[in-house]
């Protein structure tokens, strides 16, 4: 499946299914990450249950720390 992230076009394997797998694959899951799907905010609470689809438009922010 095709994804545009952070603007870039991305393949991404088809076992990706949600947000919460998609975090999983850029191993961000256990980070605070806001998650911007097809131009809307996407609450944590959505993020297991909300379905990808080819095409998609995802924003990933999180935060680095750093010294």
């Amino acid at each position: 499946m095709e994804l545009v992230i952070n603007g870039d076009r991305l393949e991404i394997p088809n076992k990706v299914e949600t947000i919460y797998n998609l975090l999983q694959h850029f191993e961000l899951e256990q980070k605070v990450v806001i998650v911007e799907w097809n131009d809307m905010i996407l609450e944590k609470e959505l993020h297991q249950e909300t379905q990808l689809c080819d095409g998609d438009k995802i924003e990933l922010v999180h935060f680095v720390g750093g010294g």
